[in-house]
């Protein structure tokens, strides 16, 4: 098996810098079918860089249409009383559980910029319990993480939830991104799936539009 993939002919910027995106091969450009090739550009235009994980779910065609599909379901729906620095908040926490670099880095960055918070994410990838979080965010991530954990889920758990304001459905909004993001977490596991050096600075360095349509 090949131990590392390399990015090939994705980026529409000069140079076209090459970066190890894990351990399965990308396919070229050329033969990816056109609807992912256009989502891809898309998205590299919009943020300035594509994401790795892009790259890799490329891979496999069918998965990547399926994979993105549910990620919009659930992060960019526009019902629910989640707002995006909160969902972003739910997948740094249960990311840091799962122990995926990937997601807690990507994840993090995106909070930084919808949060205008430097700081949150970096706290609860440590312990989300000592996080300056208020009473409802950490009603939010104690749900999620027991649904990452797969604990028993009770009406306790609902009742705390409901005191801070969210109600049924928005308990399932919590619980299908933390589950959603427990396979993203376990597909980046086993593909060594890395995050793109912009992440790192995403939100810390200011900049005059920063770019948070991606994961």
């Amino acid at each position: 098996m090949q131990t590392a993939a390399v990015s090939q002919g994705y980026s529409t910027q000069g140079g076209g810098t090459k970066r190890l995106t894990g351990r399965y091969p990308i396919p070229n450009k050329k033969d990816l079918p056109y609807d992912i090739v256009e989502l891809m550009e898309e998205v590299e235009m919009k943020s300035g860089f594509l994401p790795n994980v892009f790259r890799a779910m490329s891979h496999r065609p069918a998965e990547f249409r399926a994979f993105f599909a549910y990620y919009n379901a659930i992060m960019n729906k526009e019902t629910g009383r989640l707002s995006k620095a909160d969902k972003e908040l739910i997948v740094v926490a249960t990311s840091a559980v799962n122990r995926c670099p990937y997601c807690v880095i990507a994840h993090s960055a995106l909070h930084r910029i919808y949060s205008k918070k430097p700081a949150l994410a970096d706290q609860v990838v440590v312990n989300w319990k000592l996080a300056d979080l208020s009473e409802r965010e950490q009603a939010m991530l104690e749900f999620a993480v027991a649904v990452s954990h797969a604990d028993n889920i009770t009406e306790e758990h609902f009742q705390k939830l409901e005191a801070q304001g969210f109600d049924q459905e928005d308990a399932w909004d919590i619980g299908s991104i933390a589950s959603f993001f427990a396979m993203s977490n376990r597909i980046a596991h086993f593909t060594d799936l890395r995050p793109n050096e912009e992440f790192y600075t995403m939100g810390r360095i200011p900049r005059d539009k920063e770019k948070a349509e991606t994961l």
